[in-house]
């Protein structure tokens, strides 16, 4: 074997090491499969204060990452917490794995492992469920799937959920089942 078929060997070896670690080291890229393609922008760390027709607070949003979709104007986040003032100006949280909001801001998707906490200075309130939609301008929260609530006493459950958010009341569509706790 000749030096010039060694040495050709070694780099080619050497190049395929160098490529597989490259391609090993490479930086996470961010799934933007769900929003149509490329976003025009990301944002980390955010915090944004949406305002309604009248200027006032709507909702206040913290994610890790949102990505707005440049067709439709519309944003997905990961890890999203809403806070939803009420009519007393306190605060509802609402959490999920991810989330989407319109265009216009006049309506959030939340998916996965949502969480709705009520205001601390209140009678202690939790909802989960696997998908919530919130229509802030009109104060009204929705669900299609299983809804468990557990205030201090009780835990409802039932399917399907319509939530005023301004009177603070709820209706559970079927399936309901109660438990009282002392």
């Amino acid at each position: 074997m000749s030096w010039r078929t060694t040495l050709t060997i070694v780099l080619l070896v050497a190049a395929i090491l160098t490529g597989w670690s490259v391609w090993r080291h490479r930086a996470p890229q961010v799934a933007t499969e769900s929003i149509g393609g490329r976003p025009d922008y990301l944002l980390h760390d955010l915090e944004l204060v949406a305002l309604d027709d009248d200027g006032k607070e709507s909702f206040t949003l913290r994610a890790p990452l949102v990505a707005r979709n440049p067709d439709q104007g519309n944003m997905e986040m990961q890890s999203p917490v809403f806070l939803l003032p009420d009519s007393e100006g306190r605060y509802w949280s609402v959490t999920a794995r991810s989330g989407w909001v319109a265009a216009d801001g006049k309506e959030l998707r939340l998916l996965g492992d949502v969480t709705v906490t009520g205001p601390p200075e209140q009678r202690a309130v939790e909802m989960n469920t696997a998908q919530l939609n919130i229509y802030p301008d009109r104060d009204l929260a929705t669900a299609a799937g299983a809804v468990t609530i557990t205030q201090p006493g009780s835990i409802l459950r039932g399917v399907g959920l319509e939530s005023n958010l301004a009177s603070k009341r709820y209706e559970l569509k079927s399936q309901v089942r109660s438990r009282y706790v002392p």
